[in-house]
């Protein structure tokens, strides 16, 4: 079985960073390398935005992704080079071990009593800042810690814009492991049909909390937010990625590195 938060490996290019996201899964094989050069964070303008959204003493939440990758390298090198701390609350194992690695106190979800910014990824985001997550898997986490974060941002590239949702990416969903054939039936009646991730193996992907993935394509049958509705009243689906109002602000970077921000006014 494949691990989900080794679809979203950052990559490694002209950011002035190395990252190599390994798969975050309880197999001592699997980990995070990360090599830095002190200018990092000044040549990768989208990772210093990121930074920016954090102030000394924050927790953060820490989702996960090439994106999130490169903020929590830029977050972890700016709190060393301006000497404050901060907590991360991160969304995968991936991220935690990323985390730790750039010296960012990781603090477990269920350990957390409040999260004052999240920086996160998207895979596709609409004109109403309505987004599909989830493509690296960690969707429910990144859903959990959405809902408890006082501000959102999400960091993206321009590629990944839409017209409609559902244009590049089916929508992830989490699907209690033990009841996986029962729930993609009651989905499938309801108009939600989809496929089981697996990796390039043929095995099916399973999430840090155990759960396959069931990649469901959205249809003109149905609006995002009537899909959303039916996923969320379908006992046994644990999380899916419709982040339809999450976003407080995005930042969208262009092939040529320039960012461009949007924010909700409503």
């Amino acid at each position: 079985m494949h691990n989900a938060t080794n679809a979203n490996r950052p990559a490694m290019g002209s950011f002035g960073y190395l990252a190599a996201a390994c798969i975050g899964t309880k197999h001592p094989s699997h980990r995070i390398e990360a090599r830095y050069r002190p200018d990092m964070d000044s040549i990768d303008r989208l990772a210093q935005a990121a930074a920016a959204e954090v102030h000394p003493g924050d927790t953060v939440g820490l989702g996960t992704g090439r994106a999130a990758s490169r903020a929590i390298l830029a977050i972890g090198a700016r709190a060393k080079r301006e000497g404050f701390e901060i907590a991360g609350v991160p969304t995968s194992e991936a991220s935690a071990t990323l985390a730790r690695e750039v010296g960012i106190r990781v603090i477990a979800l269920d350990e957390a009593s409040r999260i004052d910014v999240l920086l996160d990824g998207v895979d596709e985001l609409d004109p109403g800042l309505a987004m599909i997550k989830g493509q690296g898997g960690a969707m429910t986490r990144e859903m959990i810690v959405a809902h408890a974060s006082a501000r959102c941002v999400y960091l993206m590239q321009r590629s990944k814009l839409v017209a409609r949702l559902g244009e590049r990416v089916p929508v992830p969903v989490e699907v209690l492991r033990s009841a996986s054939s029962l729930v993609r039936a009651t989905l499938e009646r309801k108009g939600v049909s989809g496929e089981w991730r697996r990796d390039e193996g043929g095995a099916l992907v399973i999430t840090d909390n155990g759960n396959p993935i069931l990649d469901c394509p959205l249809t003109d049958a149905l609006s995002p937010g009537d899909t959303r509705q039916r996923l969320m009243e379908t006992v046994g689906v644990i999380g899916h990625g419709l982040f339809l109002d999450q976003a407080d602000r995005v930042i969208i970077e262009d092939e040529s590195g320039g960012l461009e921000v949007r924010d909700r006014t409503a």
